[in-house]
């Protein structure tokens, strides 16, 4: 029996740990014991997406909370090694890029438990960006690194990873969206919201280099004030980026906005139905570049860099930064093409955690 402990902790995790929570259960060989660290904790960006994407109880919730990125991360390394140390696991598996993946990757390689790193080898060549220290950290010390499109298999190769570690499988965020559209489709957040299809923008934001910037965070807006003339924007809005309005002074100018809607965070059926619905999505997620991609709508990234190009050359992403006129540019000329449906990227099929188990199954 191969013993798997699976990490999750914060939002994005989730969708990314649900598939291969399933996938599991087709191999007799794997005994997977969860682990939620806690990163995420309060309601809705944990529990309820627990529940909607029928995610098992965690078997062990280490609880750190919230922090800095130093200690939220030691809090994590210390409470995890006990972990570590009472399971005794074949393997430790973490998934994208977040303080927590870092954090238990760490831990298991220095108690010389092999790791498995999901959706490996992205990069955004930024090392500003926390995401991305804890991106090449992780797959530095992996022993199994599965990737989500061609440019990871490039830049693993040229950091010099042995290719016999590397396996190019899809893309498990796109195996959940794929598993709850259906579901997602029976939400009553449109007319909850008064909304139509295709008659609304949707903006999410929370980066710091955006929203603690009050330089960057204006020029945002200014783009927003000329797109909201246009159509309204609905913005669930971050609890970073909300507590930043205030000390930023910008919370009036906000208010001013009479077509921006902003509303608390969705769940994920509540979102993926909006997203799929809208216009355009204005954003700085890496991983709603993803989705627009398979919902076949126009992604505006408030970015000046991206580590997943497949969204750009195969999907529906462009990127824009955070120059006010070259994102109400791209805004007009998005509302001005017409938008075919994008191809789809390779292995994004809805299969990539099957995939994933079946190669730990025979590890």
């Amino acid at each position: 029996m191969i013993k798997i402990i699976n990490i999750c902790g914060a939002r994005p995790n989730f969708m990314k740990i649900a598939p291969l929570m399933r996938a599991y259960r087709n191999h007799g060989n794997i005994d997977p014991v969860l682990v939620h660290t806690g990163q995420h904790y309060d309601e809705r960006m944990s529990d309820l997406f627990f529940r909607q994407l029928d995610i098992p109880e965690p078997d062990l919730n280490l609880e750190v909370g919230s922090g800095s990125h130093a200690k939220q991360t030691a809090e994590i390394m210390t409470r995890f090694e006990q972990v570590v140390n009472d399971h005794e696991p074949d393997w430790v598996l973490v998934v994208g890029d977040v303080n927590s993946t870092i954090a238990c990757a760490l831990v298991a390689s220095k108690l010389h438990v092999r790791v498995a790193h999901v959706e490996a080898g992205l990069r955004s060549f930024d090392r500003h960006m926390p995401e991305e220290i804890n991106r090449v950290l992780t797959d530095s010390i992996s022993d199994l690194l599965f990737v989500t499109e061609p440019s990871g298999l490039e830049n693993l190769k040229n950091e010099g990873v042995a290719p016999e570690k590397v396996h190019f499988v899809g893309n498990v965020m796109i195996d959940t969206l794929r598993a709850n559209r259906e579901k997602a489709e029976q939400s009553s957040i449109l007319a909850n919201l008064g909304l139509e299809r295709g008659g609304y923008n949707v903006a999410t934001l929370h980066r710091p280099s955006n929203v603690d910037d009050p330089e960057t965070l204006g020029r945002i807006l200014t783009a927003f004030e000329a797109i909201e003339a246009d159509l309204p924007i609905v913005f669930p809005m971050h609890p970073r980026t909300r507590n930043n309005l205030t000390k930023l002074g910008v919370a009036d100018r906000v208010a001013a906005l009479k077509n921006l809607r902003i509303i608390e965070p969705l769940g994920y059926l509540d979102f993926l139905k909006l997203t799929a619905n809208a216009a355009v999505v204005l954003t700085d997620s890496g991983g709603i570049q993803e989705e627009t991609t398979i919902l076949g709508v126009w992604c505006l990234t408030l970015r000046e860099n991206t580590e997943r190009p497949v969204t750009m050359t195969e999907g529906t992403n462009r990127l824009v930064g955070t120059d006010s006129t070259r994102i109400i540019e791209a805004y007009r000329a998005c509302r001005a093409a017409r938008l075919d449906a994008p191809p789809v990227p390779e292995k994004w099929d809805g299969r990539a955690a099957e995939r994933i188990a079946e190669i730990l199954s025979g590890c």
